[in-house]
């Protein structure tokens, strides 16, 4: 009996021995393992993280400085909240954040507002009773969200516009920082069908020959304002400008006059939403191998829109 203590304790110890040696550099270096290994072997391991632990982690992986003046901050929660899901989305509707809590997941990434405004301010329209009972929802459920725009958009590459690209079947001809893509070429026509077909789209509005040739597109996904839209157009002169939404005063008057003084050019509105979908879309990707112990997955926002 007592030498089969001492075996026991000895074969233990043993085991130990060895797991401490195959986690430690010089052991992984017996293995043939790289370096890198060590490098996420904390994210492998770590069994929670904390609201805080996620943000501060995004920004270490994408190389990103806090910004001072930034719209990316807690619109519900705590940074001191365990995380146990992760979510991207565009826009934390009532609909994301139900599914997300049916999904188990506390943290929603929001690439646009939660109440209504750029600031997220509360108080924009006094007493607003919508924004009360979607306040009280995230309480009930316990869920953190996170505004993801400035960063988003500060990643390399944009993550929306790289997300878009590669939806729409157009990565090899995207190069990071450039508005204009160069695709072979298309009808306007195609190009529509094309778009609606890749980014599952039901509905676009279009101003333009439908039998122009298309090739050189500004893909301008979200809510760039009239005069950035008007300023690459003019600079650029795209075949068509691509964009998420934009005021029908602004650019959308251009473009008409545009074309009416002989300049061949469309437009193309995607709808803001679906515009910008696709890149919140693929940070999953981006995010996933980060944060090996939490779950991370996408839940669309979608059209808003009901088009008769």
């Amino acid at each position: 009996m007592k030498d089969a203590s001492f075996q026991s304790a000895y074969l233990l110890s043993r085991r130990k021995f060895i797991t401490s040696t195959l986690l430690s550099g010089s052991g992984m270096a017996l293995l043939g393992l790289q370096p890198a290994y060590t490098k996420e072997a904390a994210n492998v391991f770590q069994k929670q993280w904390t609201v805080q632990q996620v943000m501060d982690h995004i920004l270490k992986e994408g190389e990103l400085s806090p910004l001072k003046e930034t719209v990316d901050t807690l619109k519900s929660g705590q940074a001191s909240q365990v995380v146990s899901g992760i979510v991207t989305t565009m826009f934390a509707t009532i609909a994301v954040i139900e599914e997300a809590a049916k999904r188990k997941a506390n943290f929603i990434m929001a690439h646009e507002p939660t109440f209504y405004n750029h600031t997220d301010n509360p108080e924009w329209v006094a007493g607003n009773t919508v924004v009360k009972d979607k306040q009280q929802l995230l309480e009930k459920h316990n869920i953190v969200v996170w505004r993801f725009h400035d960063y988003c958009h500060s990643l390399k590459p944009d993550a929306i516009s790289y997300g878009v690209a590669k939806k729409a079947n157009w990565l090899s001809y995207y190069k990071p920082g450039e508005r204009i893509l160069t695709i072979p070429k298309l009808s306007l026509q195609q190009l529509v069908t094309h778009l609606k077909s890749s980014l599952g789209i039901k509905q676009l509005r279009v101003i333009g020959d439908l039998n122009q040739s298309c090739e050189r597109i500004a893909l301008l996904p979200g809510a760039w304002g009239g005069q950035r839209q008007v300023g690459v157009a003019e600079s650029e002169k795209p075949d068509v400008v691509v964009v998420g939404e934009t005021p029908e005063w602004e650019t959308t008057e251009y473009i008409r006059d545009a074309r009416l003084l002989g300049r061949k050019m469309s437009l193309i509105i995607l709808g803001h939403s679906v515009s910008e979908e696709p890149g919140m879309e693929w940070l999953v990707d981006w995010l996933k191998p980060k944060f090996s112990g939490l779950p991370v997955s996408h839940i669309a926002s979608g059209d808003p829109f009901m088009w008769l």
